[in-house]
């Protein structure tokens, strides 16, 4: 059964360790990653692998875990997403900086800039009708939610999904998607987010080079890992293996229209 990873850092391994994992993806029955963006050039640089490998879907964005953009990287971003959109499945990877305002812990941390440099990620998305990866966790994601919402972006998906229930019944109510990594093997958290979730709704992803634990302890974080977290979701959601890999593998190609 094939397998798509659904979000990924491609452009963060190192060139043997990519040229490895491109190898492997035949024989492991990988057929595809989407591959997301820290900032401009490393949407650059996931262009490029893109265009040298057929297997990488890129998606264009500014990661919040980082120093806040100036207004001018802001605009050059966008700008150049605009040129090459027609090269990526998404814009991302964007959203809030939960780990590191928890890192900086400041009551003066800019929380109002890290959302207007979203809200113009969110508006671009909507004009290229393109869907939205984002990294929004626990209050982060209701502010995230409220934001979709006032531009009535639909296609939104978040990725690592961690929070309550209560928002999750909202991102279910506006028909989000949300990701689950490796880590569904051994974290309760990812376990209960995936039991509360509707499997249609539902995708797997490596998050990689991220590392994890249990009998992943020491490995290379690659695509091919979705096959456990497939297979775990299955036995979560009290499904069929065929039938799991069946709908998750399907959701991905219609969400990003591959």
């Amino acid at each position: 059964m094939k397998v798509f990873d659904a979000h990924i850092h491609f452009d963060k391994y190192t060139e043997r360790d990519q040229n490895q994992i491109i190898r492997a993806l035949a024989e492991k029955k990988v057929e595809g990653m989407i591959t997301v963006s820290m900032n401009l050039l490393s949407s650059k640089a996931n262009l490029r692998l893109a265009d040298q490998h057929p297997n990488i879907y890129p998606a264009f964005g500014y990661h919040p875990e980082q120093p806040i953009p100036t207004d001018n990287e802001v605009a050059e971003l966008l700008n150049w997403i605009e040129e090459h959109q027609e090269k990526m499945v998404a814009v991302g990877e964007v959203g809030l900086p939960y780990y590191l305002r928890k890192k900086e812990k400041e009551s003066s941390f800019p929380d109002e800039g890290y959302v207007e440099v979203l809200e113009q990620f969110i508006l671009l998305a909507k004009k290229l009708n393109k869907p939205i990866i984002l990294h929004a966790i626990y209050d982060d994601a209701t502010v995230v939610c409220d934001m979709l919402e006032k531009h009535n972006v639909r296609k939104a998906h978040f990725h690592w999904f961690k929070g309550d229930q209560k928002t999750m019944g909202r991102m279910v109510e506006n028909k989000y998607f949300i990701s689950l990594t490796p880590d569904i093997l051994y974290e309760e958290e990812t376990r209960g987010v995936a039991e509360f979730y509707p499997l249609h709704l539902i995708m797997a992803e490596t998050d990689g080079p991220w590392p994890f634990e249990g009998i992943f302890q020491d490995k290379l974080t690659q695509p091919a890992m979705v096959h456990q977290v497939v297979q775990q979701i299955a036995v979560i959601k009290k499904v069929g293996i065929e039938d799991a890999y069946t709908i998750l593998y399907n959701q991905i190609k219609n969400f990003y229209q591959i």
